[in-house]
């Protein structure tokens, strides 16, 4: 069997019995780096495991490996250096293969940043649109930039420190500027930090101040910013009944964003 297995994106604690307790009788233990596996096996007391890379350079080959080891009756867990495999990582190419394999998948849920960043952003997580990490640079990041203007969700952006101030800047250049976000650094460790903001606060506060650590970045959309701006329900509400959104979601969205008394939301969003 494969088991996908959530590992701490930070905070050790966070380590679920179960997830300990498969990594300690998988047979072998397919992982993004072996080196920040095995730092996380021997904290957690876990020796002599065989440990096998399974990255986004390798996948093809050493997919095809980790299924012939399943097929040959062996247990394998995979795991991502931090987080849950499968969310913005190979892990899903496993999944899918051994799958197609005719093997049985197994998760064990654990930590992940996406959910973590969400539940204390601020922002509405009744829908949202995980785009993780956006192509580092040319044509794709820009196509891909240019498509976030178009989604009416709560948008969850992963970003390396490097880039950070290069993404607030193309934010503000599609239009994002006026548009709340919450930037979540460092989640579940130390120097756990949550700024919210809107998209030019933030270029303002990184402008004197170096980006650190790992960030997750959810993000007001910027349809609802740009009804915000124009104090129109009526228009918010057409753009939420286009998504196919409930009338019940729709009147408290509204509400929330525009003031509107919720009941005549409700009673505008089931007209028609």
């Amino acid at each position: 069997m494969l088991y996908l297995v959530g590992t701490p994106i930070g905070n050790l604690d966070d380590m679920s019995p179960r997830a300990c307790e498969v990594l300690r009788s998988a047979d072998v233990i397919a992982c993004e780096d072996t080196r920040v596996t095995g730092i996380l096996l021997s904290q957690l007391g876990i020796t002599g495991k065989r440990l096998i890379a399974y990255h986004e350079h390798n996948k093809a080959a050493s997919g095809n490996g980790i299924v012939d080891l399943l097929k040959s009756g062996l247990n394998v867990a995979e795991v991502s250096d931090a987080g849950m495999p499968a969310i913005s990582d190979p892990g899903a190419d496993l999944a899918s293969l051994a799958a197609s394999n005719g093997i049985e998948v197994s998760v064990i849920p654990g930590p992940s940043a996406v959910t973590a960043a969400l539940s204390i952003s601020g922002l509405d997580t009744r829908y949202f649109h995980f785009e993780g990490f956006l192509p580092s640079e040319g044509s794709k990041r820009r196509a891909r930039l240019k498509a976030l203007s178009s989604i009416g969700e709560t948008i969850v952006l992963y970003e390396a420190p490097h880039r950070l101030r290069k993404l607030l800047d193309e934010l503000v250049e599609e239009g994002f500027g006026a548009n709340k976000l919450a930037v979540c650094r460092e989640l579940t460790k130390k120097y756990e930090e949550v700024l919210r903001m809107t998209v030019d606060e933030c270029v303002s506060y990184y402008k004197d101040i170096e980006p650190r650590g790992e960030f997750c970045i959810c993000l007001e959309p910027k349809t609802v910013g740009e009804v915000k701006a124009s104090g129109d329900p009526a228009q918010l509400i057409a753009l939420l009944k286009d998504k196919g959104m409930s009338s019940k979601d729709i009147a408290s969205v509204v509400s929330e964003y525009t003031g509107m008394n919720k009941k005549e939301a409700y009673k505008i969003a089931s007209e028609g």
